[in-house]
């Protein structure tokens, strides 16, 4: 089993600590995983096991707990009040009015609680609005490339690895197994695939044209990394079938999807102007495998897109907010906002060994006046710095 690092340090600081421990993220991108190693590791520590409450509302014995009072019922049966106990609530979504169970847990002194979700609707504006102050979410993703890498300890070859992890899967199952067959992991995609757009999108908001929901997915894979708007979506699709679909549908569609953790959104990011743009981001696809069993020529096209794709998740991952840049009439590929509010800028390119794509990706950084750092993701081998800016191999800023 490859170790979360990431996520699980920030587990192992927020333990005991007096907020709710919300961990969201796509179906199957570890959530119970981590949860498991987190709990092997309390009890490595002396917690008792009868004091760790561990359920996943996936499970089959747990599916009859539904109503929210009866669940709170049997947890508090089970917990004394003069110890301490760590609660995990794997799925808890699939809790009739889980928000008031999760409220009713958290204020007993004596509880540590931890919940999962594979939908946004977990951190909806019911219960934002409940537990203000009172939660920290912690989204997680599928592998990293350094997370991938470990699996595959025997490979030596980073490059050849990286051109694996662009054009192959990188959730977990999905990882195991591609050791034993392609055709495997295909139809393991396809079923995530299947149940998110029907189960957690088209089922749970009732939506009747799961046609339209797959043109729109199909349309915003093919453009990760291009900048899209829901006017410009609607016309391509209208112009390249008979069927049109409204801007209202458009923008509900790339909600439902936002919240299911498929796709990730981009805002635009004024640097000069020091604003957010509501025009034209960009969306980005939690997995390449996802994108990769819709393609026709999944292992040569949009190398690119791939590598700045990639990029993306792992600014996401080393924390921070993450928009697409615009100074003047240049664009940014990556505008990081740290907590601290510093900021850094990144382009991001295949290679820059021709002068004129070389002089493109530099003179973006021109006309920016500060000295936050500014740094050029490429494929090529010589890292070097360029008048302040820091031209990086990406794989091995991947594997820092």
């Amino acid at each position: 089993m490859i170790e979360r690092k990431t996520y699980l340090e920030r587990l192992r600081k927020l333990k005991d600590q007096n907020v709710i421990k919300v961990i969201t993220g796509i179906r199957r991108c570890g959530k119970s995983t981590l949860l498991e190693a987190f709990k092997i590791e309390l009890i490595s520590s002396g917690i008792a096991p009868d004091n760790i409450i561990f359920l996943n509302f996936e499970e089959r014995e747990n599916l009859h707990l539904t109503d929210w009072t009866i669940l709170y019922d049997e947890i508090i049966e089970k917990v004394n009040p003069e110890e301490n106990y760590y609660i995990f609530l794997d799925e808890v979504q699939l809790i009739n009015d889980f928000e008031r169970l999760v409220n009713s847990l958290y204020v007993k002194k004596n509880i540590d609680l931890y919940v999962t979700g594979s939908n946004a609707y977990l951190l909806s504006s019911e219960l934002a609005t409940l537990l203000t102050g009172r939660y920290i979410a912690i989204n997680m993703q599928p592998y990293s490339f350094k997370e991938y890498a470990s699996a595959y300890k025997e490979e030596k070859n980073t490059d050849r690895l990286f051109r694996n992890y662009i054009n192959e899967s990188s959730f977990p199952e999905a990882v195991t197994l591609s050791k034993k067959g392609g055709d495997l992991v295909n139809d393991y995609l396809q079923s995530i695939y299947d149940t998110v757009i029907i189960k957690d999108i088209a089922q749970r908001h009732n939506l009747r044209n799961v046609d339209n929901l797959h043109r729109i997915v199909s349309f915003l894979f093919d453009s990760v990394g291009s900048y899209v708007s829901p006017t410009n979506i609607a016309a391509q699709l209208t112009h390249h079938s008979s069927k049109s679909i409204s801007h209202n549908t458009i923008i509900k569609y790339l909600d439902f999807l936002t919240q299911s953790y498929i796709l990730y959104a981009a805002p635009r990011y004024d640097i000069k102007g020091k604003e957010l743009l509501s025009t034209n981001g960009k969306y980005y696809v939690v997995d390449l495998g996802l994108k990769n069993i819709t393609a026709t020529n999944k292992y040569e096209s949009d190398l690119g897109r791939k590598l700045e794709n990639v990029v993306y998740f792992e600014l996401l991952r080393r924390g921070g907010k993450v928009y697409v840049g615009k100074h003047n009439d240049r664009e940014i590929d990556f505008v990081v906002q740290k907590i601290n509010n510093e900021r850094e800028y990144y382009q991001v390119a295949f290679t820059v060994h021709d002068e004129k794509t070389f002089n493109r990706e530099i003179s973006a950084f021109d006309k920016i006046n500060d000295n936050y750092p500014k740094i050029l993701l490429t494929l090529d081998f010589d890292n070097t710095s360029i008048n302040g800016i820091q031209k990086v191999n990406v794989i091995d800023w991947l594997l820092e």
